[in-house]
């Protein structure tokens, strides 16, 4: 389980449903039009939309930009319900 760091901040923006902006990325665990799983400071957040894809990244600083239309954006962990398409199921098993 990851555990929120207390001195760290994470900034999510969005513009419209149609342009999103994170700070405080970790990893991109998985992603395609439908979905993304990034993992955060804040554990981990899945982001579902259409036509979703990077606009930019910098996992130097943590940074991501994803663009398409934004349904929802969700924290999960191991007690969530909602699995990803297969990568996520099989990154808590």
């Amino acid at each position: 389980m990851h555990e929120i760091t207390k001195n760290k901040r994470q900034e999510i923006k969005m513009l419209n449903r149609k342009l999103l902006e994170i700070s405080g990325v970790l990893n991109v665990e998985s992603f395609d039009s439908e979905e993304f799983l990034l993992e955060t400071d804040c554990g981990f957040l899945m982001i579902k939309g259409q036509n979703l894809h990077i606009k930019n990244l910098n996992l130097e600083q943590g940074l991501v930009a994803i663009e398409g239309f934004v349904n929802s954006l969700t924290y999960v962990d191991a007690n969530t319900q909602e699995k990803s398409k297969g990568l996520f199921g099989k990154l808590f098993k």
